[in-house]
């Protein structure tokens, strides 16, 4: 709840939430590690049967930022994905993040629409992006 909270210091997920994503069991959240102290987690939600996954949430600790484990995360959810036979995966992501957007983008996802003022108490849209398994390796 560290790492979310110093994250998403406006939106972060109450630890109740992240309790029943953990609990869920369409979910996979996994963990990045070094020596013991947890510097990063990301989750996918797939629902049995589905043909599309969603990424429910990637954070990396501020001090680990840069080096690639938000990239490491995101791979290894859409592995989960593709194991899942997920045809596409989904996510959203703050308009006003153009790292993660960057990020999502090279790694085969494309904006496909808005919501706007998502997220709150910022008045922030979010972007939703869609990658389809299907077309990239």
């Amino acid at each position: 709840m560290a790492i979310e909270n110093a994250s998403f210091p406006s939106d972060a997920w109450p630890e109740s939430a992240m309790a029943a994503e953990l609990e869920s069991p369409y979910g996979r959240y996994i963990v990045a590690e070094d020596d013991g102290r947890l510097t990063g987690y990301a989750g996918l939600r797939h629902l049995p049967g589905g043909s599309d996954s969603d990424v429910q949430t990637i954070a990396v600790a501020a001090a680990e930022r840069g080096r690639g484990l938000g990239r490491d995360l995101l791979k290894e959810l859409l592995d989960t994905a593709r194991a899942r036979n997920a045809k596409e995966v989904f996510l959203e992501v703050r308009a006003d993040n153009p790292i993660a957007q960057r990020l999502y983008e090279s790694e085969g996802f494309v904006e496909i629409g808005r919501r706007a003022r998502y997220y709150q108490p910022d008045d922030v849209d979010a972007v939703i992006m869609k990658c389809d398994l299907r077309r990239i390796a």
